[in-house]
């Protein structure tokens, strides 16, 4: 018991950002506006987790996500924001269109990420690292959206998370990863089940 004590005293960052994290996943899946100040305080703990255990792109990403949770906040209230749709957000299917364009923003970062990585950090693990990174921030602009197709990017990216954490021993971290790949699929299928009583 001593030992777990002292475990949670160490690392009392690393499990707030988990429990943060929890509760952001679960009204996330709910499409509670909660979502978002919780995305924000667990980002902000993240930030420090991942620079102390070098995985910079992961830690730049935390940033994005502060910036995306004020974003995604106003977004989920006022939908897209002009005189034609004001109001809540509502879940909605990517386009074509959309798919293409997003492909392209990934590939882009992907490829500046893996160069920042590679040529300016100690990263261990530099392309995986870039690849979780890129499409996360991607991910992450859909769930703002309200798009469905997020939560399949989330089972990839976590699970491919998952297996990093594990191999950095960020062990809080990768069970609140596992969770996530789980509940990601718990999102699908109730936003899906939205998406069909909104037609």
């Amino acid at each position: 018991m001593t030992e777990i004590l002292s475990w949670l005293q160490e690392h009392w960052v690393e499990v707030s950002g988990t429990i943060s994290g929890l509760a952001y996943l679960y009204f996330s899946i709910r499409q509670s506006i909660w979502t978002w100040p919780l995305g924000l305080l667990s980002s902000a703990l993240y930030v420090y987790v991942f620079f102390v255990s070098k995985f910079y792109a992961d830690m730049g990403l935390q940033v994005y996500y502060v910036v995306i949770s004020i974003y995604g906040w106003y977004a989920w209230l006022h939908g897209n924001g002009n005189s034609n749709n004001h109001g809540e957000l509502k879940v909605s299917r990517t386009s074509l269109v959309l798919w293409v364009k997003l492909f392209i923003v990934n590939l882009l970062l992907y490829v500046g990420i893996v160069y920042i990585l590679i040529n300016f950090t100690d990263s261990p693990v530099p392309y995986w690292d870039s690849f979780t990174t890129a499409l996360s921030i991607v991910a992450t602009w859909m769930l703002a959206r309200k798009k469905i197709e997020h939560w399949l990017l989330w089972v990839v990216i976590d699970a491919v998370s998952l297996g990093l954490y594990i191999y950095k021993g960020l062990y809080a971290t990768t069970v609140l990863f596992f969770v996530y790949t789980v509940m990601a699929v718990v999102g699908f299928i109730e936003w899906r089940k939205d998406l069909a009583n909104n037609r």
